[in-house]
């Protein structure tokens, strides 16, 4: 009965937190074809929420993203009822981890995060967790956490919000967005934040060196971790295009 309980409450939660705010403003938005012509499978594609949880979770990570989605290309198998494809995969709240049309961010502002490197056999094991993982729960738990420091906002100290995004059951039929894409990349051993050297660490910023340590395990990973890792390149799809700052000026005139 408790259980019960505690999903529809959950479910009812979801529904509260995933609402849309308004007055969202779109500064880098591309369209679907461009977006989707320099996504490859691996890439990490970061959004700027525009929902009640994407407000915490910026507040917490002190980010602009709010939200992480993997490009997993055609091995998703998955349409929309459009027949759109669906090559992202991620985690939402109330629909666990699915697949997703690019069309469904083109109006937000988004990054693409890409791996250096990556051997062609390693990214077809990643994509191959990312597509296994498909159908898994949302941690609801997760939802009841967030939503505790929506309303009103709390003043959390900046070196302990990172722990406070982290309170999920834990449980590994369940999924997070940002975690299940660390736990994908750390399966192959690819790094997504450089470790850090004590022997050379201020004894003074002590306190940041065991945070840094601690947020090595993929339940503490967020998506502005992809965003500033030196291990991946950020595409911008404008730049890739080739960009004439001249063209802009005639354009303007």
């Amino acid at each position: 009965m408790l259980v019960r309980l505690r999903r529809a409450i959950g479910r009812s939660l979801a529904s509260y937190l995933t609402a849309r705010i308004e007055n969202y403003s779109s500064f880098s938005s591309h369209e679907s074809p461009r977006l989707g012509r320099y996504l490859q499978p691996g890439d990490i594609l970061l959004v700027e929420g525009n929902t009640r949880v994407s407000t915490a979770i910026k507040y917490l990570t002190q980010s602009t993203w709010s939200h992480a989605a993997f490009h997993a290309g055609e091995r998703t198998r998955s349409f929309t009822d459009d027949g759109e494809p669906c090559p992202l995969i991620e985690a939402e709240i109330g629909k666990g981890v699915i697949a997703s049309p690019i069309s469904r961010y083109i109006r937000l502002n988004t990054r693409i995060c890409r791996p250096v490197g990556l051997r062609d056999e390693d990214r077809e094991r990643v994509v191959d967790f990312m597509v296994d993982a498909l159908g898994k729960d949302y941690d609801l738990r997760h939802v009841f956490d967030l939503a505790r420091y929506l309303l009103p906002t709390p003043p959390v100290p900046v070196r302990f919000r990172r722990r406070m995004i982290a309170l999920g059951s834990g449980d590994p039929s369940r999924a997070i967005c940002s975690t299940l894409i660390a736990q994908s990349y750390q399966s192959i051993g690819y790094p997504i934040l450089p470790d850090i050297d004590a022997s050379h660490a201020d004894r003074d910023d002590w306190l940041v060196e065991r945070e840094i340590r601690h947020i090595r395990h993929h339940t503490l990973f967020t998506p502005r971790d992809f965003d500033v890792s030196p291990f991946f390149r950020v595409v911008k799809p404008t730049i890739e295009a080739g960009f004439d700052y001249r063209r802009m000026e005639l354009l303007k005139s």
